[in-house]
């Protein structure tokens, strides 16, 4: 029927031993494990920061801090990220078919970091603008990295926004935790999001929003250029929206499995929860099986071993009807 992946993070500390596993469960979409349990400088913001250009970061006790230097922390995540690449090139360097990296995306990143003088870069019209620029162009080298250490691969970029409706919204806490961040607006949320994705689409490669949040904003990130979206099935409402978005060209990617040790999954049960979220629109299995990518509803970092081994198989199963 479709295709099946993985969101990003998976547990544990070998990097080579989960990209083994990647590749024997879901081996016709790759994708560059993240495994967060070696610590803040492999977790999404630290992997990231990793990408930026010409903006430096250090860690700081309350959290990550841009416009301060090059700290050892930046260096350390810039060295795992390459050290990770290059393992990933000699056990799939000859892969032929989409191939996934993933980024943390220009609003989570400015909900995350903080400026030199403290509190997040959220706060500063400038500032966000600032640390999407430095998103769009370093995204523009490690596209180019990856197509040179995959030349048969067709690269993905997945761009996570976690924290997308928190901002547009006005839900991020400030550093004092007694007020929240004023929103940002969709005409400069829609402007930051196009610098990441005409970087990465201008690189050779396809962008793609994850978002595991409740009421994806689907159509700005459907306007922004984004080839597809993936998002938690059973967050999701089932507004027209999503079948106009659809018809529109936008993939969807059905984020379905569990992404912690559950009970009593069936494919079969998944299979009908596919076919139930497209049939509200009208759509049969004709419409959407050679464009469904069936994920996890989120990364596997909190997963046991033996679940996140499961977690892909089930993913693949269902992808196959």
């Amino acid at each position: 029927m479709g295709t099946a992946t993985g969101i990003g993070s998976m547990p544990g500390t070998d990097f080579a031993e989960s990209l083994r596993l990647v590749m024997g469960e879901v081996g016709d979409f790759v994708y560059v494990p993240e495994l967060p349990a070696r610590g803040v400088q492999a977790g999404m913001i630290g992997r990231t920061l990793a990408v930026l250009d010409g903006l430096d970061a250090d860690l700081q006790p309350d959290g990550w801090r841009v416009g301060v230097g090059e700290g050892a922390d930046q260096r350390r995540a810039r060295s795992l990220l390459a050290q990770d690449l290059d393992v990933a090139e000699e056990l799939a360097g000859t892969h032929e078919g989409p191939l996934k990296l993933q980024v943390t995306g220009p609003l989570t990143l400015a909900a995350s970091v903080e400026r030199p003088r403290g509190d997040k870069m959220l706060a500063d019209h400038g500032a966000r603008r600032e640390i999407a620029e430095s998103l769009a162009e370093g995204l523009r080298t490690h596209v180019a990295d990856g197509r040179r250490r995959f030349p048969q691969a067709d690269i993905v970029v997945q761009v996570d926004e976690p924290s997308i409706v928190a901002v547009l919204t006005g839900g991020i806490p400030t550093a004092s935790g007694f007020s929240r961040h004023r929103s940002v607006h969709p005409p400069e949320a829609d402007a930051l999001l196009r610098l990441v994705t005409d970087a990465i689409s201008g690189a050779g490669a396809r962008p793609v929003a994850h978002s595991c949040a409740p009421d994806v904003p689907v159509e700005l990130l459907a306007g922004a250029g984004f080839a597809a979206i993936s998002f938690d099935l059973s967050l999701a409402r089932p507004d027209d929206v999503w079948a106009e978005s659809f018809e529109q060209g936008t993939d969807l990617w059905l984020g379905v499995v569990p992404s912690t040790d559950t009970a009593g999954v069936t494919d079969k049960a998944l299979v009908t929860r596919i076919a139930a979220f497209f049939g509200r629109f009208g759509f049969d299995e004709e419409a959407y099986s050679e464009r469904l990518v069936v994920t996890p509803t989120c990364g596997l970092a909190g997963a046991s071993p033996a679940w996140t081994r499961e977690a892909l198989s089930l993913a693949q199963r269902v992808a196959a009807g």
